[in-house]
């Protein structure tokens, strides 16, 4: 069966352009046998062109989430509580809610799993690093981001939740320049709590 082939894909997720090349079938052919196990729900629809095996969905774990998030937008970077939750520099635990830093607001769900893209300006679109594939915020940047964001009320950072311990203040001050007066306000009263 076809559908067993598509199973062992090594990738996380993959396009009909994999399907074509594992079964060897032509291109159009892939595309239509996607279309077709999507509406059998045999295949997962992440977005166009994108698939994953929905017997594979419910053993992925928070790296195969990361992957997809930073492919379903390109470009992005996981961010916010996400990336401080990864860091270990929160108590508060997202399940299935995944937030990521791009140029374009968006979201997608994916049986009942958020993927959420926040909006940036372009010269604010910095700090992250690639960790194992994913990109990812680092620490500093992940706080400057929501507090960013916070500062313009369009998004709600957790404070009583965070370990400003673990934040390296000397690279946290090195980014203030780059940000608005606002937002410099906020981190300032952030660090008075």
């Amino acid at each position: 069966m076809k559908y067993a082939e598509l199973v062992d894909i090594k990738k996380a997720f993959f396009t009909s352009a994999d399907v074509a090349e594992s079964l060897k079938i032509k291109p159009q052919s892939a595309v239509v046998l996607c279309n077709r196990y999507v509406k059998a729900n045999l295949l997962i629809r992440l977005k166009r062109d994108l698939y994953i095996p929905a017997a594979k969905w419910h053993y992925l774990n928070s790296a195969d989430f990361f992957l997809i998030a930073g492919r379903l937008q390109v470009p992005s970077y996981l961010s916010l509580t996400t990336a401080l939750s990864f860091y270990q520099m929160t108590t508060q635990v997202q399940q299935a809610y995944f937030e990521s830093i791009s140029l374009k607001q968006n979201e997608y769900n994916v049986r009942g799993t958020i993927f959420r893209y926040f909006k940036v300006k372009h010269d604010l679109y910095f700090g992250l690093v690639r960790k194992e594939g994913i990109f990812i915020a680092t620490p500093e940047k992940a706080l400057w981001d929501a507090v960013y964001l916070q500062s313009l009320g369009r998004y709600s950072l957790d404070v009583a939740a965070l370990d400003l311990k673990k934040i390296n203040k000397a690279i946290l001050e090195s980014l203030s320049p780059r940000f608005p007066g606002k937002a410099r306000k906020y981190m300032e009263n952030l660090w008075k709590t």
